[in-house]
């Protein structure tokens, strides 16, 4: 369950993020100190390699693919430091468990927009290798009927995906729970918030460059504000700085796609379109054998990154998933001892769903 938002609320709704994770006054043994020092720091050595030595890699699949995977280990390490901090569900407090549910259900209708994106696009790899068959034919019959195939793939390309469009809806109500829970008189549940605001900043960030980059819209690009005062900062200020300001020139250019792959591979099919447009025009075989080649090579390099990628998003995918159901299951559990204790043997729902 989540909580009702307040209506007119500010885009960021938080006026301090860390005033909040770590009040006046509060103050944290070594040991949770060296728990969440380990976590942040972790957390800071991954957003740096998500700067490209080259800014021309940036959307590309390989980039995207590196992105992804810092997300799974990152909500790999989050579930790690709750299981080192033992802080067990039955001392969570409501309001955590109904931000956690909510916002693991807006992350998995994410993960289902991109992975949606991904098999659209792995289609339109599927009518290429139709169209390189024929052209591979060096039949100029066959040339005039693929000209027209190799159009359709383009409009297929740049087709708007209703999924993936909805997902700055999306985003920005995962940007209002940043307001985190207060933390009240739990060294650990202090810990742990501070440790979740970082997750949800770095997921939120890298889930809009994924909703901007498949969208085609830099309306889907979002810029967070952190407090510098936080180890991981810096480093995700350097990051967001240098990716925006990239995608939004990627953005500025007239291009079929912003992913790098497949504009490569429309650059390539603008290349052969006109080639094989008259086959009254005496044509160059080699040429066209030489364009050909230059787009099977590129089209084979999109379709491993897609593979490469998809199976990535997935593993988020089923983190989240997994997450959620341990987390129900323990509430499930909680119930029953609760039950049990009190000598109820009726069988009873779970508290929240």
């Amino acid at each position: 369950m989540s909580r009702p938002q307040e209506p007119g609320r500010p885009f960021f709704p938080f006026v301090n993020p860390f005033k909040i994770l770590t009040p006046k006054g509060s103050i944290l043994s070594p040991g949770l100190l060296a728990l969440l020092n380990n976590f942040e720091l972790t957390l800071t050595d991954r957003l740096k390699k998500l700067i490209p030595e080259d800014n021309n890699d940036v959307l590309s699949l390989s980039w995207m693919k590196l992105a992804m995977e810092l997300l799974c280990q990152t909500h790999i390490d989050i579930k790690c430091l709750i299981t080192e901090l033992e802080l067990p569900v039955s001392k969570w407090d409501e309001k955590w468990i109904d931000v956690y549910l909510d916002i693991s259900v807006k992350l998995l209708d994410l993960c289902i927009a991109f992975s949606s994106e991904l098999t659209r696009l792995s289609q339109s790899h599927l009518l290429l290798q139709c169209f390189l068959r024929n052209l591979e034919s060096n039949s100029p019959e066959l040339y005039v009927r693929t000209r027209s195939s190799l159009e359709s793939w383009r409009q297929h390309a740049s087709l708007k995906n209703p999924r993936v469009e909805n997902c700055r809806s999306i985003l920005d109500d995962l940007v209002k729970s940043l307001d985190l829970p207060k933390v009240k008189n739990s060294a650990k549940g202090k810990v742990l918030m501070r440790a979740m605001y970082a997750v949800k900043v770095t997921t939120i960030y890298v889930c809009s460059v994924f909703a901007a980059a498949f969208s085609g819209s830099a309306k889907n690009l979002l810029d967070l504000d952190v407090p510098n005062t936080l180890v991981w900062a810096g480093a995700f200020s350097d990051v967001q700085t240098t990716i925006n300001e990239e995608i939004r020139n990627i953005f500025s250019q007239e291009r079929v796609s912003v992913v790098k792959e497949l504009d490569v591979v429309d650059a390539n099919v603008k290349k052969l379109y006109p080639m094989i447009q008259d086959v009254t025009v005496t044509i160059e075989k080699e040429a066209i054998s030489n364009s050909v080649s230059d787009l099977r090579r590129a089209a084979e390099k999109l379709s491993e990154g897609l593979d490469h990628l998809a199976k990535e998003v997935d593993g988020f995918f089923k983190i989240i998933l997994g997450g959620r159901d341990a987390l129900l299951c323990n509430l499930r559990s909680d119930d029953a001892v609760t039950e049990s204790k009190m000598g109820n043997v009726e069988e009873q729902s779970p508290r929240r769903l």
